[in-house]
């Protein structure tokens, strides 16, 4: 292993192939702070941002905050915020260095720091990856939840949030104090409507602060809607070490990526934004139809394959892909029930875009696993498969395949796969999740029962539902008695 690090003074050394900023590092000043610097955001956002800094729009540098674990300040502080962007496909592999990137601050170490520096008059957006679980959110209303631990520790200890939204409001209220003006707060997450919903948490957040300030928020920030779209897997040490050989240095904060990258954006920025779409980025009046594409097809799609591809025995999503019978499944999903729940604009050619997610799919060379994909399961099953469920329900079409995905999760939550091998099960709800199904395990309708009357993941509406309560509790008779890959030869081989 190398000793030395990827940083700014090595950069020349690095091969010809390696695509390097081009730009003077020290000439980039901050105009971004993003909550929750993970892998996403450094394949995703900040690679767009890199384009724009190198055409010279050197205003807009990004300084992340993790807001948890230091992991990624570790990562990336010893390599001057640089890092590597390696995009995978079966065709081969391309190496970029992002330089956007020139500091990482870790909030519980510091967070009045963290809370200054988003106070800071040039930093214009705030922008977010930090998972549906870091809304504070009830996923079921979309509303604040204001029993969540996080939400009452930062209500209780201002000065010392753990919440993004403690850590906005609290800035803001600096600002407002300061006579400076507000920032737009845009959310990266893969949440329905998720510009909306961070105004509206935001606001009510800060009305269990000061009535005052919610107004002077609501007046002084925007929440753009975005729709993101890239896939990116847990980088492992084979991944390192990989790249190490081509570099001839060690990378410890390289990410993974795709070559395919979307990112369509409401154009609502308060003070200013990078001219992303000149980096490929679509900005539209009304994101809403490209979120629900996204969202039924692509990732009610993953969430599907990553159940029930976990549970017959495959480790990423490209050996479940193949698979024959789940590559059947999948494009049988988005064209008959996914598909058909969305008003698709008439520009829009959803055939290709299907194929497209295929072939996505398919890419051998990302090693996408399908327990990173099930992490976390609660928070997304929502966006991901009940809006699509109910319009299927509302207009009596199909949902076999959603069915067959609801009783592949309610299996995956038991926390013990189809050999008696425990699952580890990474979600916000998984002790609850599994103590539901321990008392009802080996009924499966009164399994079914007790899962569509979860509300915190339902709602109230789905549990007298006796159409869907039949077809879960079938097909989970069904895997327990054939196991899943079985089922999904026997159904779907054909289709």
């Amino acid at each position: 292993m190398s000793q030395e690090r990827l940083n700014n003074s090595i950069l020349e050394n690095l091969p010809p192939e390696v695509i390097k900023p081009a730009y003077d590092r020290n000439e980039v000043t901050p105009g971004i702070v993003h909550l929750g610097i993970g892998a996403f955001h450094r394949a995703h956002q900040a690679w767009y941002t890199e384009n724009r800094i190198a055409a010279g729009e050197n205003s807009w540098g990004i300084i992340g905050a993790s807001l948890r674990s230091p992991g990624v300040r570790d990562q990336l502080v010893p390599q001057n915020g640089l890092y590597s962007l390696v995009e995978k496909s079966n065709a081969g592999t391309k190496v970029q260095i992002i330089g956007a990137v020139s500091d990482v601050y870790v909030a519980p170490e510091s967070p009045q720091q963290l809370l200054e520096l988003l106070a800071r008059e040039e930093i214009r957006i705030v922008s977010l990856t930090i998972t549906e679980k870091g809304y504070c959110h009830d996923p079921a209303s979309g509303n604040l939840n204001p029993q969540h631990p996080d939400v009452v520790h930062d209500l209780e200890n201002p000065g010392q949030p753990k919440s993004a939204l403690g850590f906005i409001v609290g800035a803001l209220k600096l600002r407002k104090a300061r006579g400076l003006p507000g920032f737009t707060v845009l959310s990266c997450d893969n949440l329905p409507s998720n510009g909306k919903l961070l105004g509206r948490v935001l606001v009510q957040y800060a009305q269990q602060v000061d009535a005052e300030l919610a107004a002077w928020i609501a007046d002084n920030t925007t929440t753009p809607a975005t729709m993101v779209d890239r896939i990116v897997p847990a980088t492992t040490d084979a991944d390192r070490d990989e790249l190490e050989a081509l570099l001839g240095c060690r990378d410890e904060a390289a990410v993974m990526a795709e070559p395919f990258s979307q990112w369509v954006v409401e154009d609502n920025f308060l003070r200013g934004r990078p001219d992303w779409d000149k980096a490929g980025a679509t900005f539209v009046d009304d994101v809403e139809v490209y979120e629900l594409i996204k969202l039924r097809l692509l990732n009610g799609s993953h969430s599907m394959l990553a159940y029930s591809g976990y549970l017959a025995g495959f480790e990423t999503v490209a050996e479940v892909m193949a698979e024959p019978a789940f590559n059947k499944l999948a494009l049988h999903f988005m064209k008959t029930e996914a598909t058909t729940s969305i008003e698709v604009p008439t520009d829009f050619d959803v055939a290709a875009y299907q194929a497209q997610l295929i072939e996505r799919f398919e890419n051998r060379a990302l090693r996408h696993r399908t327990w990173q994909i099930a992490m976390d399961g609660s928070q997304k099953i929502p966006q991901r498969w009940l809006g699509t469920l109910r319009h299927q329900l509302e207009t009596q079409g199909p949902i076999d395949v959603l069915s067959f995905a609801l009783a592949n999760w309610i299996r995956y939550v038991s926390a013990v796969d189809e050999s008696g091998n425990a699952i580890e099960v990474s979600d916000p709800l998984a002790a609850q999740l599994k103590e539901l199904h321990d008392h009802q395990s080996g009924n499966p309708h009164a399994l079914t029962a007790a899962f569509l009357a979860f509300t915190p993941v339902f709602g109230d509406d789905l549990r007298h539902n006796e159409r869907l309560q039949e077809a879960v509790a079938e097909w989970l008779e069904k895997l327990s008695e054939n196991g899943t890959l079985a089922c999904v030869r026997e159904r779907f081989s054909a289709v």
